[in-house]
């Protein structure tokens, strides 16, 4: 079924779907960096104590969230997604109004940055599990490939506008912004029609602790997703332990302005509205599997070449090369991987399998952007960017292992 322009519709309860999470995504995107920017301006917290609070919260967060698998899987999907969306909105509206009050205090930010952490990764299993009963699996890569260019489009408006308003009206405010948006996204997904079934259990009717680790025993057990897993895991990790050396590099020795940075990494997020619209028709002509290898390899190859960057405008434009053909293939990629997770995990075991991912993602990118501040630390920032990107460079590997372990079944519950 198409739309008006050709557009194929996915139906009204998806378009529900779609809305709430880009409005949280712009709201998250919004408020990029605020709790940072709160931490130094509020706070005179240093550099340890900032970079403390963004790997502890993602650290805490995932180990939080570890039960919260197993207890999603078990439970209608939407009214979880709604709890989440509340906890976090709650979570986040005691930053600004304890910085009213002036009453503030960097363990209430490391606490609410851990609460936001563990609910997020238990919204994304339930949204998961969510989008695959609400879109036919023949729409499932349209669907994931909507979801991926508004991400992209929150990234590249959300931060500009951001700070602008904490120019004007402070950091506070996009904390406050970033919290109504969790309300119109619960909002978003209550509108979503229909009377959602209750998910039957086999078994024992209540949670053990042997559950816990089910979401990783799938995954390691999965002679496709297990690679596939460490691939993502590990790129994700790795690009964005590259981050703060590189921002220490451009705005400190090479003295870009900010608003030089921002730019630099705020277009090139064209590429992933192209990459996300070209995944449907690149799957259809050369097939899943070659996409995922191709795509995949393609945006290991970039990051390298950030350790080159220069002063003036060829080395801003080199950034923006590099990062415009990053956020590309990763445009292709990430719906494509996403929605091959989706068909390849059995339904009755898809939160807990999303969630073991989100967790273990956080938790490397937790723990590889505080090794990478020490190599930086030790070896000045330019070499702690091409030493992340010429280990980069080993992970397609993971990917010729996960396509032909596509070819073997997935592994059946016990």
């Amino acid at each position: 079924m198409a739309g008006r322009g050709g557009r194929r519709s996915l139906g009204r309860d998806f378009g529900w779907l779609w809305a709430a999470y880009g409005v949280s995504a712009f709201g998250t995107r919004f408020a990029f960096d605020a709790f940072a920017l709160i931490a130094i301006l509020a706070l005179h917290a240093g550099p340890a104590q900032v970079s403390l609070l963004s790997a502890v919260g993602l650290a805490a967060g995932a180990v939080l969230a570890v039960p919260l698998g197993p207890w999603v899987e078990f439970r209608r999907k939407r009214p979880v997604m709604v709890a989440m969306d509340l906890i976090r909105c709650a979570a986040l509206l005691t930053v600004p109004a304890a910085y009213a009050l002036d009453a503030l205090t960097f363990a209430q930010l490391l606490v609410v940055s851990v609460l936001v952490a563990a609910a997020d990764i238990a919204f994304s299993a339930a949204a998961g599990a969510c989008l695959k009963s609400l879109v036919r699996q023949e729409d499932l890569l349209t669907a994931n490939g909507r979801l991926e260019s508004t991400s992209w489009t929150a990234t590249a408006l959300g931060p500009p506008l951001g700070g602008a308003a904490v120019g004007m009206f402070g950091p506070a405010v996009t904390v406050a912004a970033d919290a109504l948006s969790y309300v119109l996204s619960a909002a978003g997904i209550h509108a979503i029609g229909g009377k959602e079934p209750y998910p039957e259990r086999s078994g024992q009717p209540r949670l053990r602790a042997r559950d816990l680790p089910d979401g990783w025993r799938f995954l390691l057990a999965d002679p496709a997703l297990r690679p596939l897993f460490l691939n993502t895991v590990l790129v994700s990790g790795l690009i964005m332990a590259a981050s703060p050396p590189l921002a220490v590099l451009m705005l400190g020795r090479l003295g870009f302005a900010p608003w030089q940075y921002g730019l630099a990494f705020a277009l090139p997020c064209v590429g992933g509205l192209i990459g996300s619209r070209l995944s449907r028709p690149l799957v259809h002509r050369f097939g899943e599997h070659a996409v995922l290898r191709t795509a995949g390899t393609l945006r290991a190859c970039w990051l390298p070449g950030l350790a080159f960057v220069h002063p003036g405008p060829t080395g801003l434009a080199l950034v923006m090369g590099i990062e415009l053909g990053l956020i590309t293939c990763m445009g292709v990629f990430n719906p494509v991987y996403a929605t091959y997770r989706l068909n390849r995990t059995p339904p009755d075991r898809l939160a807990r399998t999303l969630s073991a991912w989100s967790i273990t993602t956080k938790a490397t990118v937790a723990a590889l952007t505080a090794t990478w501040g020490l190599l930086a630390a030790l070896t000045g920032p330019r070499t702690a960017v091409a030493t992340a990107g010429a280990l980069l460079l080993a992970t397609p590997l993971l990917l010729i292992k996960a396509t032909r372990g596509a070819h073997r079944p997935a592994p059946q519950p016990r």
